[in-house]
């Protein structure tokens, strides 16, 4: 018999602290939530203060059945979930689900898996923490109530299989919002000059800017044509010392941002990578918005620091959290041993750790000391504009020997130089070049899932536990991708003067461009304005920050968590009801184009279950209305009457190949060919608009061979039989059931009747049971 049993949430976790403790401790994993609300249903008792129909989760009753098993064999179990509100709340279904009490049951937590961690964790055990309990309860609650009451009416008023979230729908609203942004820019052109000059030892070339841009060419030219005239000579030289202060500590949402940044990870990719760190016992929690570091880790990180860098590197700092949040860690991010600058793990795992371990150092380590400098240039026939020469030089590079954090900036300013050569006072400066370049004003940036990330945390939106998942969630439903935008090509003006000849050329340059950022879709754009239209309090910023506040006020005690839910639920569900009961004209996110010229007939676009379509006619004509599926790119946000009845140019009659004639359409499952009563898909490099006979007969071609090649034997006796081609090897296909052929036999060779007997072998055997995968570090 066991004496003691420890139950945390994942194998990985589990089997890093069976390492610390002695034969007397058995540590098994619940696989996260055990128990949860019942799926069907709202689940939750409104009229009974909001009481929680609980059950245990699809899959887990086997998990379950062992851990009682176990805990009753046990002297003592150890609840050892992580030591955030989830982590709480699962101890808490542990509890009561394994029926202990506080006699032969304790809580412990740690934010590090050591052996001292652990070992003090089991010296200084605590009682369940209710309030952070409740906490979770409520926000599980009202997340349920939202999703349970207002996806219904998004079924009936848009299209089935939607749904809606409290966070993730604000989430979205941001993409749309910054989306429509984009569209309603006007960007101003400007034109941006930069010279280059000779410095009297007619060697060295320094790069200045102009002071002042100009709206348009002829002023520009008009400037440049002055400087032919010119005389040109130091004004003025500012130099003045700068300082760079480390960033601190990794949070939760700093570490996401940064990850993406400098490694590339996605949001849900780094915490699944840090989750493996934290239960290898490498790092610490990584749920967590605290800055804090224990006094322990500064003092390793001072010896780190002494010992690599030397003493002049070292300025211990202590950083406070400004977010308030009783659920999170009560430290930031770091590794367990500052020592370990690597780590034995997979090569992604080892970036992470890196780019964690580079962060805890350097928020320890001396500010970086700069010499900033700015040369003024004069223009001798211009006093009132003046060409400037920045330079940034690094006296002392402090933390920057370590680490040097990134941003999002898009537009990096190009006009400081590192090192500038020495110059004079009134010292004579030749122009050897300047050029005057049309650039345009630039618009707001899409977000990437780093920047949603911080804009959240901003708006005080979602706790560190929520972003991956909240990202992840609305990508999952299809109302935003993270995709790349061609941009568009445009062209431009550049004026050169150079020696006193000025010319001006023409270029282009493909403007707005995007990669990996996040883009609503139509359903997106659809779901997001019609909920904030019908529930626009629901949807506010500050509303959903607000309810953030109150979760953490029952988390520390200071309310009621069902009063949280009664003053949410008595605002919510009366709109519920009315818009539930409302009727409209016409389909919510319909939009009228105009009319088509040739029948008179309303054109409009509108989603669909497939996706968003035009529409020519209405359901009141007697003739049916024509259907077509708007193509990659285009949105029914922005199409145009044009662009939509270019939709309907199809099917398309492109001629005759091989005696026969081709027709290239576009179905329920994308672009197509129909030849001979036969059906060939157009690839995604082919437009059905534009592709030739030519190009279309080789299609049918090459599908013909490969359909050829996929028949390894057919069989007079039945029609339905054959041998095939698969992705994975040859297989029996006989009434639309597939079987596999055993590998010692040769496919072209089996007769008739031993094809049968293989067909009736796998019949005859008991179908394998399904099981349900379980993830060791998931949580709903």
């Amino acid at each position: 018999m066991q004496k003691n049993l420890v139950i945390v949430e994942s194998p990985a976790k589990a089997k890093t602290i069976e390492k610390f403790l002695g034969e007397d401790y058995k540590v098994l994993s619940s696989y996260g939530h055990i128990r949860d609300l019942k799926e069907r249903g709202l689940s939750v008792d409104v009229k009974n203060d909001f009481k929680p129909d609980y059950v245990v989760s699809s899959g887990k009753q086997e998990v379950v059945k062992a851990l009682k098993k176990a805990a009753k064999e046990a002297e003592m179990v150890w609840l050892a979930s992580d030591e955030d509100r989830e982590g709480e709340a699962i101890a808490w279904h542990l509890y009561t689900v394994l029926g202990l009490n506080e006699n032969d049951s304790k809580r412990i937590v740690f934010h590090e898996i050591t052996k001292n961690a652990i070992l003090n964790a089991i010296k200084t055990p605590r009682h369940i923490d209710l309030n952070l309990v409740q906490a979770q309860q409520a926000r599980r609650i009202v997340d349920r109530i939202v999703g349970f009451e207002l996806s219904p009416i998004l079924w009936r008023k848009i299209m089935p299989s939607l749904s809606a979230g409290r966070v993730q729908s604000v989430a979205v609203r941001l993409i749309v919002e910054r989306e429509r942004e984009i569209n309603a820019f006007e960007a101003e052109a400007f034109f941006r000059v930069q010279a280059l000059f000779l410095l009297p030892d007619e060697k060295t070339i320094v790069k200045s800017e102009l002071n002042k841009r100009f709206k348009t060419k002829e002023e520009a030219e008009a400037f440049l044509k002055s400087l032919m005239d010119a005389t040109f000579s130091v004004e003025d030289i500012n130099t003045r010392p700068g300082k760079k202060s480390p960033a601190p500590p990794f949070t939760t949402s700093t570490l996401q941002q940064e990850a993406a940044r400098k490694i590339g990870f996605s949001v849900s990719q780094t915490m699944s990578i840090a989750q493996k760190l934290y239960e290898a016992g490498l790092i610490t929690y990584m749920r967590t918005d605290s800055l804090n570091l224990s006094t322990l880790v500064i003092d390793a990180a001072k010896q780190e620091i002494e010992s690599e860098f030397g003493s002049n590197y070292l300025k211990i700092r202590q950083y406070h959290t400004k977010t308030k949040g009783a659920q999170e860690a009560h430290e930031a991010i770091r590794p367990t041993y500052i020592s370990s600058r690597k780590v034995k793990a997979t090569a992604a795992e080892q970036k992470l750790y890196e780019l964690i371990w580079k962060r805890t150092v350097a928020s320890q380590m001396a500010d970086a000391e700069l010499e900033r400098t700015t040369v003024t240039i004069k223009i001798s026939n211009n006093s009132s504009e003046k060409f400037l020469t920045n330079g940034e030089v690094i006296k002392f590079d402090g933390f920057l020997r370590v680490y040097k954090e990134d941003d999002d900036d898009e537009n990096q300013d190009e006009s400081v130089e590192s090192l500038l050569p020495p110059m004079q006072l009134d010292d004579s400066l030749n122009l050897s070049e300047a050029t005057a370049n049309e650039r345009l004003t630039q618009r707001p940036p899409r977000y990437t899932e780093a920047s949603l990330v911080r804009k959240l945390e901003e708006l005080g939106i979602g706790r560190p536990s929520t972003y991956a998942p909240t990202i992840s969630t609305i990508q999952q439903r299809g109302y935003v991708i993270k995709g790349n935008k061609d941009g568009d090509a445009r062209e431009f003006t550049t004026l050169v003067l150079k020696n006193k000849k000025l010319t001006s050329q023409t270029k282009t340059e493909t403007v707005g461009a995007d990669k990996n950022k996040l883009i609503p879709t139509d359903s997106g754009i659809v779901v997001n304005d019609f909920l904030i239209t019908n529930f626009p309090h629901v949807l506010e910023y500050n509303f959903t920050a607000d309810l953030e506040k109150e979760f953490d006020k029952v988390a520390d005690g200071e309310m009621k968590w069902t009063d949280t839910l009664h003053k949410f639920y008595d605002l919510f569900h009366p709109i519920v009801e009315k818009v539930s009961s409302a009727r409209t004209d016409h389909k919510v996110g319909e939009r009228f184009l105009g009319e088509d010229p040739k029948t008179g007939k309303p054109v409009s676009v509108k989603i669909g279950r497939f996706g968003p379509y035009a529409q020519i006619g209405s359901a009141d004509d007697k003739e049916k209305p024509q259907f077509a599926s708007l193509t990659k790119g285009q949105s029914i946000e922005s199409i145009s009457l044009e662009e939509a009845l270019h939709l309907f140019g199809l099917p398309r009659t492109l001629g005759e190949w091989e005696g026969k004639e081709i027709i290239a359409a576009v179905g329920r499952f994308g672009p197509y060919l129909k030849y001979d009563s036969k059906f060939t898909p157009i690839p995604k490099s082919y437009d059905p608009y534009h592709i030739t006979l030519e190009e279309a007969g080789l299609l049918i071609k090459e599908k013909k061979n490969r359909d050829a090649n996929k028949v390894i034997k057919s069989f007079t006796e039945d029609a339905g039989l054959q041998i095939l081609n698969g992705r994975f090897g040859p297989y029996i296909s006989y009434n639309r059931t597939n079987y596999k052929v055993p590998k010692d036999l040769i496919p072209a060779e089996l007769s008739y009747d031993e094809v049968v007997k293989i067909i009736r072998s796998a019949s005859e055997k008991p179908a394998k049971q399904k099981t349900r995968k379980v993830s060791g570090n998931s949580k709903k």
